[in-house]
């Protein structure tokens, strides 16, 4: 059975995965920019967890019927207005785990052994220059904000590393790992702070001041979730008054845009949101949304479906 596919998010090993097999159309500058003839051909449209999809956008396309996201987010995308439509969403939830604490561990390692720092020293032809002496990881405390398949594999690493581990989620999991349930709480109890939710309203700007404050003179604040749990100026407040000792942010507030007062801080390691983008992961997300788009077109169960309509 033909199938038009609706790209919305650049991704060539997505697209060598499925043109062979779909009619593949690109719509970076926006749906309503395409073609009338094309906008009534498409059945999947191909996005992610910070593109989405508008209700809007839908309505542009009649025969719509499946909406991939490439990795496990999907808050842009209007899931009540797919559901009214009848149209199925689905994600790639735990494809990218082990890409995303892999990447993690190494921002941790990174940021408190100050290993960015040493390697611009070196550049500038000094020799360890002014970036002071290390604490050492073993022996600290790693808080995860949002224990799922990145927080577990997360917390894994971590304990190799001789890391005491705990948790905030919004309900209990079983491992075995404190929780806290409240992320002040957490914070107030650990040395590094990581984001491993999801984002949305339940997390909006959830990582405010007093969670900064508590956190500490000597705490670190990595963020691999969304960049909307961390309000970008009160982040820069903190580094800026050295309420805290440092962050390492894979995801911001408004992507690609970065502020300038944020570049500026030099006790911080930023990342184009890249650490779930390992090829092997994208690999198998890919195969996962043929599999997913193949059992939409043969009318039978979603493989991956998100759990709003599971």
């Amino acid at each position: 059975m033909t199938c038009d596919i609706l790209f919305r998010v650049e991704g060539p090993v997505y697209r060598d995965h499925l043109a062979p097999h779909f009619t593949v159309h690109d719509a970076w500058n926006g749906v309503h920019d395409l073609p009338d003839d094309v906008r009534a051909r498409i059945r999947t449209v191909v996005t992610n967890g910070t593109v989405g999809l508008t209700a809007a956008e839908m309505d542009a396309l009649p025969a719509l019927g499946l909406i991939s996201t490439v990795g496990t987010g999907y808050e842009a995308v209007d899931v009540a207005a797919a559901r009214a439509r009848g149209v199925g969403v689905t994600h790639a939830a735990g494809v990218n785990a082990v890409a995303v604490a892999e990447y993690g561990m190494g921002l941790i390692i990174a940021l408190v052994r100050k290993i960015c720092a040493f390697d611009q020293s070196v550049r500038r032809g000094d020799w360890r220059g002014d970036v002071g002496m290390t604490p050492l990881l073993s022996g600290r405390r790693l808080g995860i904000f949002g224990m799922g398949g990145i927080g577990i594999r997360l917390a894994k690493l971590a304990e190799a590393f001789g890391m005491e581990v705990a948790y905030c989620s919004r309900s209990a999991k079983d491992v075995p790992w404190a929780r806290h349930d409240d992320l002040r709480r957490l914070a107030a109890a650990v040395d590094v702070l990581v984001i491993a939710a999801p984002g949305g309203p339940a997390t909006h700007h959830a990582v405010s001041d007093a969670v900064l404050d508590a956190l500490g003179p000597e705490g670190y604040v990595v963020n691999l979730g969304r960049g909307s749990i961390i309000h970008t100026p009160t982040l820069v407040a903190a580094l800026s008054a050295g309420r805290i000792a440092g962050a390492a942010l894979d995801v911001f507030e408004e992507e690609p845009d970065v502020p300038a007062d944020l570049r500026d801080q030099p006790n911080v390691i930023l990342s184009p949101h890249i650490a779930g983008l390992a090829l092997d992961v994208q690999r198998m997300s890919a195969a996962l949304m043929k599999r997913n788009i193949d059992a939409h077109l043969a009318g039978t169960a979603l493989v991956s479906p998100v759990p709003d309509q599971a």
